[in-house]
């Protein structure tokens, strides 16, 4: 299709009627329904079942729950030399480099407000300002748990509403601010390199984001929401834990401050990726 019209054509989609039927059917758990259309997507994305757990598609109880399925032990090896960092999705890198003036580098010819990606809170936004971003974009096949790259005890999590526009190379080069327009979860750790965000950016038909602590977040109101972590229980969660899932596909964004971390040199745009890999290191172990 076109890129002109596929973007255009998103424009005048009721996006989240849309993504909450997409809802329901992933969730149905009438086999009729349910199995056949695993089966097609399956076939139709080229999803490698032999990594999977659970190899047989149609074993799973629910489309949702074939799509954020558990793999087989050690099939993500985590990078384990001191001050790595390990990628957090598999996927394909969108893009990826430095924050300059309070804007994030989208695609050619977009950026877009850091301060809006995380939800309009200014002191936040201070702590990431010409510091370094990395967007993941996970594609139809791949695995769909989101997992740490670091080590990081959980200070916050915001919900922020929006819409629901994809989030691949084609809508990324069309529609300016994608990622700070999309409904999103902005959840802020303390880690050894500072601050770290890492923002679950929903899209089209995607049916849910879910985080360890907290289950299933959005969708939910149409208000940004803030919950504080540090002031009852501490979350710790280590270097390869997960920490969130996508219920259908879609991207992470992941944020340090300035002088804190630096990717991998071969890393670029569009550099297949896989949850566990080397992708960086801190700048004080960055020889």
């Amino acid at each position: 299709m076109n890129p002109k019209l596929f973007t255009t054509l998103q424009y005048l989609t009721p996006q989240h009627a849309l993504s909450r039927a997409a809802g329901w059917l992933a969730n149905t758990e009438i086999k009729s329904i349910k199995d056949p259309f695993t089966r097609w997507f399956v076939e139709k994305y080229g999803v490698d079942m032999q990594e999977a757990k659970e190899t047989d598609c149609t074993a799973y109880r629910t489309f949702n729950d074939f799509f954020t399925r558990e793999l087989k032990e050690g099939a993500r090896p985590i990078v384990s030399s001191e001050g790595s960092l390990a990628c957090p999705a598999d996927g394909a890198i969108s893009q990826l480099g430095a924050i300059h003036n309070g804007r994030v580098f989208q695609a050619k010819g977009h950026d877009y407000s850091l301060l809006e990606l995380v939800g309009g809170d200014p002191e936040l936004a201070a702590q990431f300002d010409d510091g370094h971003f990395a967007t993941v974009y996970l594609s139809p096949k791949d695995y769909h748990r989101v997992h740490m790259p670091i080590d990081g005890t959980l200070r916050s999590m915001t919900y922020v509403p929006g819409q629901l526009f994809s989030v691949n190379t084609v809508t990324a080069e069309n529609v300016p601010r994608l990622f700070a327009r999309n409904e999103r979860l902005v959840c802020v750790f303390d880690t050894e390199a500072g601050p770290m965000a890492m923002i679950l950016v929903g899209a089209m038909i995607v049916a849910g984001i879910e985080t360890v602590w907290a289950g299933q977040v959005a969708p939910h109101t149409r208000d940004v929401r803030t919950t504080n972590y540090l002031e009852n229980a501490p979350i710790h969660l280590r270097k390869g834990e997960e920490m969130g899932r996508f219920k259908l596909g879609s991207t992470v964004v992941m944020l340090f401050g300035a002088d804190q971390v630096r990717w991998l040199d071969s890393l670029e745009a569009e550099t297949p990726v896989r949850m566990g890999e080397y992708f960086g290191s801190m700048i004080a172990d960055a020889g």
